[in-house]
């Protein structure tokens, strides 16, 4: 009986809102969005199945390499537009001495490998999956797009030079198809 006081269940719901809230403030970190000459946050992203884990920056160790994000697999924009720029500009982008291409985004292994595969990405572009968006959250380039399923990726390119944030481009509107595109990018010899 004593237990549906007013003041008992105010002092149990004030108790486990600062535990809750202890437990969330040690476990996040406020970031930024990453800036030129950041390195890059550690993460693991997937290629082709769950099994395949790829690290964001062992895979960017010692090399130049262009990464750019869209907000979703199989979506008009990044169908039409952004992916098969990259597509065609990939042997361009490599004789500037860029050692791989990658593109991320907010799906799962499986969904990325068959859109990489709808638009003959092997041996020019390397379809890298972030199921949870931890990688994108680390960059603090997330967004929210409920039509597309909720958090996605801003659409954005990167040359990243040794783990390093060399150029960054991001779209105004985190969406848009401008600044991000592969034409766009500028390699520095």
């Amino acid at each position: 009986m004593f237990l549906t006081r007013p003041s008992i269940i105010r002092g149990i719901t004030a108790f486990t809102n600062q535990v809750s809230a202890r437990a969330l403030h040690s476990t996040q970190i406020a970031m930024a969005p990453i800036k030129v000459g950041d390195k890059l946050p550690v993460a693991d992203l997937f290629e082709d199945s769950p099994a395949n884990k790829v690290n964001i920056c062992e895979l960017t160790a010692g090399k130049k390499v262009v990464l750019f994000a869209v907000p979703g697999a199989f979506t008009p924009g990044c169908s039409k537009t952004h992916l098969p720029g990259y597509v065609q500009n990939a042997d361009k982008l490599k004789s500037e001495g860029v050692g791989e291409i990658v593109c991320v985004s907010v799906n799962d292994p499986y969904v990325m490998a068959a859109w990489g595969a709808q638009h003959n990405t092997k041996g020019k572009i390397r379809m890298l999956a972030d199921p949870n968006g931890a990688f994108i959250k680390a960059l603090d380039l997330g967004t929210n797009l409920p039509p597309l399923g909720g958090f996605r990726s801003k659409r954005f390119s990167m040359v990243i030079n040794d783990s390093k944030v060399e150029e960054l481009n991001v779209e105004p509107d985190g969406t848009g198809l401008s600044c991000s595109l592969a034409d766009k990018i500028k390699i520095k010899k």
